[in-house]
């Protein structure tokens, strides 16, 4: 269930269920090594079922921002942190577990396997040991023409991303210990790279086979690695690989797989596919393999472009998994003159989602102007009443 705050507008405010209480909190005691124990509160509620809750207080990861600098868009952002908890419920549930930040790989490390790797000249001319030669991405050769060495030896690995979960321990009540680890890996589909400091950008796709293949090299060493810290040792890891879109992209990348290893392993395991992607509506790409969606999109679309003759675009992203739509996000940036155009027009919106997006589809619509967002629309997978939200 998500939460809205509402505003005190004669609008269509339609919403079902009880409202959550707030107060009721779970103390609990975390154990963080055999020798420290913190208090910690669990809120007992929780927004949905796809969200794990969180304990508190909160402990920023100690790689915290970094993921902002190391991914292209806001949408691989976005979607790299929520994706990797999905991954994760396939091994820990989310009534069972709770959700931490990472704890155990900071900044300095995270930079240090984001490195390309050194040469042993490299080493030499910068007086470094073979202990900081820790780069998981290819090392660049000195000698050669700058187009066949960034072809040959692109950067794979763009980010890896640290969850922790805690689960309680048996035998002691209200204490909750680490229960497991998933890592994320964003790897790049473009490698860019400067012939010169300061010059012109130039890019390499790297085709999606080199970057599984990659990618599951990689993820055996930061395996490995996790294994030599003394309190993962003997934790359950999981590691997901995630292909992050170019620069210029409007719609996020996506998890493609993911291998469990079990409590005590130093193996990874099969790894399992995961049929996860994001359409951009209108597309050729679209109109190609999803013509059905394609169909409901159009009709959604010519029916906003006969309420205003001034309309200026809309835009979709949808939501597949295992090949079917789940989630439909669209924005419609729009020329409005007053509240109650707002208004006016938010209520028709309304009344074409219910009517052409069937009920299993989630679509939430944004309605935005030069001033910013003015109104939202939500319904939510199987719900026969929309929530709408009209911005003061």
């Amino acid at each position: 269930m998500r939460i809205y705050l509402m505003a005190a507008l004669s609008i269509m405010l339609l919403l079902s269920g009880c409202a959550p209480n707030f107060q009721k909190q779970e103390e609990v005691v975390q154990q963080k090594d055999n020798d420290t124990k913190e208090k910690a509160i669990i809120p007992k509620y929780k927004i949905s079922d796809q969200y794990y809750r969180t304990i508190m207080p909160f402990e920023a990861g100690k790689a915290r921002g970094l993921v902002v600098n190391n991914l292209n868009t806001r949408y691989d952002i976005h979607e790299f942190e929520t994706g990797l908890m999905r991954v994760a419920q396939n091994n820990f549930d989310a009534n069972q577990y709770v959700f931490k930040e990472g704890q155990y790989l900071d900044s300095g490390t995270v930079r240090s396997w984001l490195n390309r790797k050194y040469t042993e000249d490299q080493l030499k001319e910068q007086k470094l040991d073979k202990s900081d030669n820790l780069g998981l991405n290819p090392e660049m050769p000195s000698k050669g023409k700058i187009e066949e060495l960034n072809k040959d030896n692109p950067i794979y690995l763009a980010h890896i991303l640290e969850h922790n979960y805690l689960v309680p321990v048996q035998g002691e009540k209200s204490t909750y210990q680490l229960g497991g680890v998933v890592i994320g890996l964003a790897l790049n589909t473009v490698h860019y790279y400067q012939k010169e400091a300061y010059g012109a950008t130039f890019e390499e796709k790297i085709p999606r086979e080199v970057v599984e293949r990659e990618g599951k090299k990689i993820a055996e060493q930061v395996l490995s690695r996790l294994r030599g810290i003394d309190e993962l040792k003997d934790v359950p890891i999981t590691i997901a690989m995630f292909e992050q879109k170019n620069r210029t992209s409007v719609i996020p990348g996506n998890f493609f797989a993911y291998s469990h290893v079990p409590k005590g392993s130093s193996n990874l395991g099969d790894w399992e596919n995961i049929d996860e992607k994001y359409v951009l509506f209108p597309s050729d790409n679209a109109k190609a393999d999803h013509r059905e969606d394609w169909t409901l999109f159009e009709n959604f679309r010519q029916d906003v472009e006969t309420y205003f003759p001034n309309f200026s675009g809309v835009v979709g992203r949808a939501f597949y998994a295992e090949g079917q739509m789940h989630e439909m996000r669209i924005d419609i940036p729009i020329q409005l003159y007053g509240k109650a155009e707002v208004i006016g027009f938010t209520q028709y919106v309304t009344g074409l989602v219910m009517e052409r997006f069937p009920d299993y589809i989630a679509v939430e619509v944004t309605i935005s102007s030069v001033n910013g967002e003015e109104a939202l629309v939500v319904r939510k997978q199987g719900e026969d009443e929309p929530i709408v939200h009209v911005y003061q």
